[in-house]
C-alpha cells in the first residue's frame, strides 16, 4: 500500500503549469487511495515556470518595460525578496514571445534580459537567481550584456549587429560604461541543459533549429559562438569552451560566467534545493514526475531527470508522465521505473494540448498508476 506519494512534475508547456499537473495527479490518486499522503512540489528546470517555482509569499512582484527578442517593447515580470531578485529569461527573451513565423536566431537577442537585470540593480538587488531556459536566441548573451553597458565592436570600432548575426564580427569588447552596480552583484544561473557553447553538442547545432535556423544558419551561428569564445577569453581570461551549461539559452550561460562571474547550476537542482526535496522524499513510497515531451533531451538536465537522480539516491521508485514519450529504452536504462503517455495515440497533438483534455488525461493516468503500484 502506498502511504506517501510525492508529485514533482514540470509544466506541460502550452497546456498546463506545474501546479496544474500536480493537482490533476492528486485527484487521480485520491480516487484509488483516499488516505494516501500526497505532497506536491512546483518545479521547473530553469525555463518557463521557474519564477513561479521559486516564489514564496513574502516576495514582491515587479513589472517593467523591456524589449522582447525582436526588440519590441513588452511588459515583463520578476520578483524580489530583500536584496535578491528572481528572474526568468523566458519572460523577456523567450521562444513563446516570438510568433513561429518570425523565429530567427540570426536576429533575435537577449537585450530585454539585461534591461530587467538593470531594473533590479536600480531597485537595490545584489543577489540574482535567474532561470535561463526557453530562449528564442543564439546571441551568446551579447544583447543582455549590451543592455548592461558592454559594447561588442567590429574591426571598424562600430557596435556589431544584434542577435547571432553579430557574433562572427566581434573583434574587441568595451566595458567602460557598464552599469555602476554590476560589480557588486552575484548571479546564480539556473540552466535547463548542460550543453557546451559550440560544437556538435553546442548551442547552435542542438537548439538553433528549434528557434528557426536552417542548416546553413546553424553552421554560421556555431562559427560565431567560436569567435565569441575566442574574443571572450582574450578580454576576460575566461575559457568558456569547456564549461558545462555554457551553451544554455544560446550561449547566455557563457556570458554570465565570463562577464558577470556567475555560478551555473542545474536549474532543477536549484529548485529542488530550495524546496528541501531530499528531506521531503526520504520516507516516500513513490515519486511521480513528468513534462510535456519526455525523450533523450530529458537526460540533458531537464526537470524530470533531476527528480530521477534525487529519487535514485534516496532509493525511491520514480515514474514519469508525458504527453509524448520517445526513446523509451534509453529512459528506462537511465532509471525510470515507469513511463506513461497520458494521450490516446489517435488524438491529435492540438486536441491533446487543450487544458481540459490534458487535465482529464493526467487524472486518468495517475489513477492507473495508483492502482498498479
Amino acid at each position: 500500500m502506498l502511504r506517501k506519494i510525492v508529485i514533482a512534475s514540470d509544466s506541460f508547456k502550452g497546456s498546463l503549469n506545474s501546479a496544474d499537473v500536480a493537482s490533476c495527479c492528486e485527484r487521480g490518486i485520491k480516487r484509488v487511495l483516499p488516505h494516501c499522503q500526497v505532497e506536491k512540489v512546483n518545479i521547473a528546470d530553469g525555463g518557463e515556470g521557474t519564477l513561479a517555482a521559486l516564489l514564496h509569499p513574502r516576495c514582491t512582484t515587479h513589472h517593467c518595460l523591456v524589449r522582447n527578442p525582436l526588440r519590441k517593447e513588452i511588459e515583463a515580470e520578476y520578483a524580489t525578496y530583500k536584496s535578491t531578485a528572481y528572474i526568468e529569461l523566458s519572460s523577456t527573451s523567450g521562444l513563446t514571445l516570438v510568433p513561429s513565423t518570425d523565429r530567427n536566431p540570426w536576429i533575435t537577442d537577449t537585450y530585454g534580459l539585461g534591461e530587467i537585470i538593470a531594473d533590479a540593480l536600480d531597485k537595490g538587488c545584489r543577489q540574482f537567481i535567474i532561470g535561463i531556459g526557453g530562449s528564442a536566441t543564439n546571441d551568446a548573451g551579447i544583447g543582455m550584456l549590451s543592455a548592461l553597458g558592454y559594447r561588442f565592436l567590429d574591426n571598424c570600432g562600430a557596435t556589431v549587429s544584434p542577435g547571432g548575426k553579430g557574433l562572427i564580427d566581434i573583434v574587441s569588447v568595451d566595458n567602460s560604461n557598464i552599469h555602476p552596480k554590476l560589480t557588486e552583484a552575484h548571479f546564480t544561473v539556473a540552466c535547463d541543459v548542460q550543453n557546451p557553447l559550440y560544437g556538435p553538442n553546442g548551442a547552435a547545432y542542438i537548439f538553433a533549429p528549434q528557434k528557426g535556423a536552417d542548416a546553413a544558419m546553424t553552421e554560421r551561428l556555431d562559427l560565431g559562438l567560436r569567435n565569441f569564445a575566442a574574443i571572450t577569453q582574450e578580454f576576460t581570461g575566461c575559457n568558456v569552451s569547456g564549461i558545462n551549461g555554457a551553451g544554455a539559452a544560446g550561449g547566455v550561460g557563457a556570458a554570465f560566467v565570463a562577464y558577470l562571474g556567475a555560478e551555473l547550476k542545474s536549474g532543477i537542482d536549484v529548485i529542488l534545493d530550495i524546496a528541501d526535496f531530499n528531506t521531503l522524499i526520504a520516507d516516500a513510497d513513490l515519486i511521480i514526475t513528468g513534462e510535456g515531451c519526455i525523450d533523450s533531451q530529458t537526460l540533458m538536465g531537464k526537470a524530470a531527470y533531476g527528480v530521477l537522480r534525487r529519487a535514485k539516491t534516496a532509493g525511491v521508485p520514480v515514474v514519469a508522465l508525458g504527453g509524448i514519450i520517445r526513446d523509451r529504452e534509453l529512459l528506462t536504462d537511465a532509471g525510470f521505473d515507469g513511463l506513461y503517455c497520458i494521450n490516446d495515440p489517435a488524438t491529435s497533438i492540438e486536441e491533446a494540448m487543450k487544458p481540459d483534455i490534458a487535465k482529464r488525461n493526467i487524472e486518468r493516468t495517475a489513477e492507473l498508476i495508483a492502482k498498479l503500484y
